[in-house]
């Protein structure tokens, strides 16, 4: 797959995922968020709780599928955006928050699979 097919891909399942999360009542805060530790895919506000949200779309399950990808590694680059998200946003530093991971299986075997996950793991 080439880096060009691999962005499209992570665009649609951004895409996917915001219309989901607006379907039940989030509100978008920002999307792609980025800063020296890390991006943070979607920012969302569920009530009064700032919703981080890590969207993972995957054709192929061979190296594991789209919830097996937010490891231990990727969990805290989440954490430590999160934080300087936090700090840089201080108006939201206040309210509860959370991570959430949306996966997306496209593939064939899979297709059209939307796994919306809350509070998938702590800080």
């Amino acid at each position: 797959m080439t880096a060009a097919s691999t962005q499209h891909l992570g665009h649609d399942g951004e895409a996917e995922a915001f219309e989901h999360l607006r379907r039940h009542g989030l509100k978008l805060i920002t999307k792609n968020w980025s800063c020296k530790r890390g991006e943070l895919d979607l920012v969302m506000l569920d009530g009064d709780t700032v919703v981080f949200v890590e969207v993972r779309a995957r054709r192929h399950s061979a190296w594991g599928g789209a919830v097996e990808s937010v490891d231990g590694r990727k969990q805290q680059k989440l954490i430590l955006a999160a934080t300087s998200f936090l700090q840089q946003e201080s108006r939201w530093a206040k309210h509860p928050c959370r991570f959430d991971v949306v996966a997306i299986n496209t593939g064939t075997e899979q297709a059209g699979r939307l796994n919306w996950i809350r509070n998938a793991f702590e800080a």
